[in-house]
């Protein structure tokens, strides 16, 4: 029996093909193999860097967002907050998903408990809305003007006081209508 055909280890070797219709024909095709080459880390360390970098911004956001949410959990009537457009107001009633405020005395308004920005302390929410000055510092107290840092010193008075009103418009009288004149003459801007 005659074969028709060459296994892949005959056809090879000996570089004929005996197919039926490509008979007789060399084989040109050679196929090499490479052998394994390892990537080198300097190749890979861009790639790693920035899997790493994703890795922590995605975590960070993740913790910021969790701290969000259990602030808002965290909400109790009589609170103050800030809306996330920067209106303050006192938590009323607080639902599942929605928070009842009270933005001015008597007016009340349904806000969705993700428009809460922050939850406020007592003290900074008076502060903010109601204008309560309490001074925590050390006491230092800044002045509103320089006035009260001159007030023990005893005032010099060798100091020529400077006028910043005008000048008597006689001696500038001359000046000027010299000027007038010879602008209506049409010459004095020509050059």
């Amino acid at each position: 029996m005659m074969r028709t055909r060459l296994d892949s280890a005959d056809a090879a070797r000996t570089g004929r093909c005996t197919h039926p219709r490509r008979s007789g024909r060399v084989i040109t095709s050679v196929v090499v193999r490479r052998k394994f080459r390892p990537v080198s880390l300097v190749t890979l360390l861009p790639f790693i860097v920035l899997i790493g970098a994703m890795f922590l911004m995605t975590r960070s956001a993740k913790k910021k967002q969790q701290a969000a949410v259990q602030m808002r959990n965290d909400m109790q009537p009589g609170t103050g907050v800030r809306t996330i457009g920067g209106m303050y107001a006192t938590v009323k009633e607080i639902q599942e998903d929605t928070v009842l405020l009270e933005v001015a005395p008597g007016v009340h308004a349904v806000y969705a408990k993700n428009a809460i920005g922050a939850v406020l302390e007592d003290a900074e929410y008076n502060r903010i809305v109601h204008g309560d000055d309490e001074l925590e510092s050390d006491g230092t107290v800044v002045p509103d003007d320089a006035s009260s840092l001159t007030a023990g010193e005893p005032a010099d008075v060798d100091v020529a006081k400077i006028d910043l009103g005008k000048k008597a418009e006689d001696a500038d009288a001359p000046k000027d209508a010299e000027a007038e004149d010879t602008k209506a003459d049409g010459k004095g801007d020509a050059k």
